[in-house]
């Protein structure tokens, strides 16, 4: 792949499942840096910190820094205060969140906000869902760093803030703006961030629904690595289903090195 400005890469399932490398993922990371070719780690995640990334990718042994890191946490409290610059926010999050509304001037408050900003929260109640209906229904801008319905974890799938989305969508009637993948608001955020545009951008990732599909709709080409969700066996069916097809498909992190060139 010819005259790439940046890889935008995805994390779980392209990098590592769990706290599991993927076979070759330092040595792309590696790699990468040796050839020069510029990237970011970009994932839907909002509860963790670009400093809490970086060190889980570098306790697997992929080397990371916290400013290669975007999540749907930075991307999302960056989108509001674009829009409203210093603007009062109700957070329905954790620390990669809040922390991530603080660093972009946003204030934080629990009454009357103009904007209700949710993300993974798992300590989230029939009183905070009660309580972000009301202020969305009230006026206040509704918005999801991501729309992940379920999560892995360690005893089987977890609700992931896609789906806490859904319960405020249906408790107000409102649907939210999404910024995380397979949206394009993420993914354009992490261009800005790397000083190039779309189309210069290369996004690497193991999920046609999210991943790949995120790089289109943002002007990306897209590299599908098979090392996670999409599969040689249900690729043609996630084909049919989200109507994009990646640029290059590679089955694993040395293919995709050949493919890189690095």
């Amino acid at each position: 792949m010819d005259h790439v400005g940046g890889l935008l890469i995805d994390l779980d399932g392209t990098l590592f499942h769990g706290g599991r490398m993927i076979q070759g993922a330092d040595l792309l990371i590696a790699a990468l840096r040796k050839a020069g070719i510029p990237f970011m780690f970009v994932t839907n995640n909002s509860s963790r910190t670009p400093d809490n990334v970086a060190a889980h990718l570098c306790a697997m042994g992929i080397g990371a820094e916290a400013q290669e890191v975007c999540t749907s946490s930075l991307a999302a409290a960056r989108y509001i205060a674009g829009e409203s610059p210093g603007a009062t926010v109700a957070i329905l999050g954790e620390e990669g969140l809040i922390q991530a509304c603080r660093e972009a001037g946003l204030r934080l408050v629990s009454e009357a906000p103009e904007y209700v900003v949710q993300g993974i929260d798992r300590s989230f109640t029939y009183d905070s869902l009660a309580q972000a209906s009301r202020w969305v229904r009230g006026g206040a801008k509704f918005v999801l760093t991501n729309p992940d319905l379920m999560l892995p974890s360690d005893d089987g799938v977890m609700p992931g803030a896609g789906s806490l989305g859904a319960a405020i969508e249906a408790a107000s009637g409102i649907p939210p703006v999404v910024i995380g993948k397979p949206e394009a608001h993420l993914i354009t955020y992490a261009t800005s961030l790397m000083g190039i545009d779309p189309g210069e951008a290369v996004v690497v990732g193991d999920n046609m629904r999210t991943d790949i599909s995120a790089g289109a709709r943002a002007g990306c080409r897209t590299i599908l690595v098979l090392t996670g969700l999409t599969t040689r066996d249900n690729l043609e069916d996630y084909r049919r289903l989200t109507g994009v097809e990646p640029d290059e498909i590679c089955a694993d992190l040395a293919e995709l090195m050949v493919t890189l060139g690095v």
